[in-house]
């Protein structure tokens, strides 16, 4: 049984300075990875996560991307992750589209093959480089619901309990649109890093149930890196309010 790590909860006036601090956060991961391994993996999910990235990657130079999860919907639909991060990020900055990795919509009239296919992207990036079970991303971003899932692991899902596969494909998923593919929990807590994105008090009840009682099992609280990963929030202060872990003492 592999020990985890115990999350570090930073809380902003404003998210201005959120974006500061986890610009300077992901900078410090990115030259971390780079020194060490020579490469930086990154993967995200949608919300608001790829404005809050724009900036940061017009400094920092990533040039590889992969998807948290990914609704099964046309990369150009108001639903699909791609289009939200292409409005928002890619059409801002030099990223070589081969370098997107995007799931193959070719293949969405069989889930099971497509999650396959984006599985063997990860494999093409990781397995040539890395003998551990699962991929390592150096760095996962991920953002909450107000339900508490994150990437598109759901409450009461059967995916909860997915313990081999990287990739999975669900369904019925409670949030429209009901088909997508997501990253499984044992890809995410493997990641040297993870770090959560939540804001706004309307996110004050859910943080306090995922960070302060982390017994009820919503599925970002399963969130926990093996160790030595890293699981940071960065959140802001309506967002922070009911939470006893938080602090405004932001330190890299």
């Amino acid at each position: 049984m592999y020990t985890s790590t115990q999350p570090i909860v930073y809380s902003f006036q404003s998210t201005s300075n959120l974006s500061d601090s986890l610009a300077e956060y992901i900078l410090k991961a990115q030259k971390e990875s780079i020194d060490k391994r020579g490469r930086f993996t990154i993967a995200i999910s949608g919300g608001s996560l790829p404005k809050t990235l724009t900036a940061l990657i017009k400094k920092s130079g990533v040039k590889h991307i992969f998807y948290a999860d990914e609704r099964i919907v046309p990369l150009d639909h108001e639903d699909s992750n791609h289009k939200l991060a292409y409005d928002t990020l890619y059409s801002h900055v030099p990223i070589p589209s081969d370098n997107i990795h995007t799931i193959d919509l070719s293949l969405q009239n069989d889930l099971e093959e497509l999650a396959d296919a984006y599985e063997k992207e990860l494999i093409r990036e990781f397995a040539q480089k890395d003998s551990a079970r699962f991929p390592v991303f150096d760095l996962i971003l991920l953002g909450i619901g107000p339900d508490g899932h994150t990437a598109s692991l759901f409450p009461g899902h059967e995916l909860l309990s997915e313990n081999d596969r990287w990739v999975a494909f669900i369904e019925d998923s409670p949030k429209p649109p009901p088909r997508r593919v997501t990253l499984t929990f044992p890809v995410i807590n493997h990641a040297a890093r993870v770090a959560f994105v939540a804001t706004g008090v309307g996110k004050a009840q859910i943080l306090h149930d995922i960070l302060d009682t982390p017994e009820i099992g919503l599925p970002a609280a399963r969130v926990r890196p093996v160790a030595p990963g890293q699981l940071v929030w960065f959140v802001d202060d309506p967002a922070s309010a009911e939470v006893k872990l938080a602090t405004s003492d932001f330190k890299l």
